[in-house]
């Protein structure tokens, strides 16, 4: 039986002989049904029209981009660590990428930082040697195809190995999670951030968001928890969800910045959503 794929985000979900009654990723308040309905395919009918762009995304990270964009269109990411990392995820998967990722020196494992990128992992944490596959338990209602690749860890960090932590920073989603490299940016620290400190299109700024394509806020004390949550740790710069959407200087600056700035704007009130 076939995995069937959510057309609009991109969502693999448990095989079944036919398509769900719905997405739920898409039902929630955060994310949208297409206004055509509920659409569905498979890896093998993506396959015929598309493919992955693997190319240089900085220092010691490698982008992966479905072309023709797919679903929400974002780019993942391998962290040439010395264990090396997936991060975040795509849904396209085929024989030409995985053997990239291994001339790059293979993957140990793949982390994902909310739902909406969960995507096909299951397919690649196959592909790839059956590595695990972190997700963090707050967010594991959201998984549509379970799995025991798929690792749900807890708390506010989890090690991903020397100089790779993932920070749970809630925000977008209760589970949202950023991953730190230490030794990224040439030794002065990146940070990957998918777009839980979404980086803004002028690449000055980052903000933070309930729901982006619904224009939900988060309030003050959610947007403080967020920043708070990255304050302990270096980095000269920030890694997006899409291609060359990356802050290369000064990052930490440009978070704590774009914090004042947002408060600001509402005033500093609290009260709200919370994802987090």
């Amino acid at each position: 039986m076939p995995h069937f794929v959510c057309v609009t985000c991109g969502t693999q979900f448990a095989e079944s002989a036919a398509p769900p009654a719905g997405c739920p990723i898409c039902e929630d308040e955060r994310q949208w049904v297409r206004w055509e309905g509920q659409a569905w395919t498979t890896l093998d009918e993506l396959r015929r029209d598309h493919a992955n762009r693997i190319a240089p995304e900085g220092p010691g990270l490698t982008g992966i981009g479905t072309e023709p964009a797919f679903a929400i269109g974002q780019r993942a990411l391998h962290v040439a660590a010395p264990a090396p990392v997936l991060w975040d995820c795509v849904t396209v998967l085929d024989d030409a990428s995985v053997r990239r990722l291994q001339a790059l020196g293979g993957v140990t494992a793949i982390a994902i930082s909310h739902p909406h990128y969960y995507s096909a992992c299951v397919e690649w944490s196959r592909a790839l040697g059956g590595v695990p596959v972190y997700l963090h338990a707050a967010d594991r209602e959201w998984v549509m195809r379970p799995d025991d690749a798929l690792v749900f860890w807890e708390g506010e960090t989890q090690s991903l190995g020397e100089g790779l932590t993932l920070i749970r920073t809630g925000g977008h989603f209760a589970g949202g999670t950023v991953l730190h490299w230490a030794a990224g940016a040439g030794g002065g620290g990146a940070l990957l951030t998918g777009d839980l400190l979404q980086v803004t299109q002028d690449r000055r700024w980052i903000s933070v968001m309930y729901s982006y394509p619904n224009l939900i806020p988060v309030d003050a004390d959610t947007l403080r928890r967020v920043t708070g949550a990255v304050a302990p740790y270096r980095f000269e710069q920030i890694y997006g969800a899409w291609w060359g959407r990356n802050i290369l200087a000064d990052a930490e600056a440009v978070v704590r910045r774009s914090a004042e700035r947002y408060l600001r704007a509402i005033g500093g009130a609290a009260g709200g959503r919370d994802g987090g």
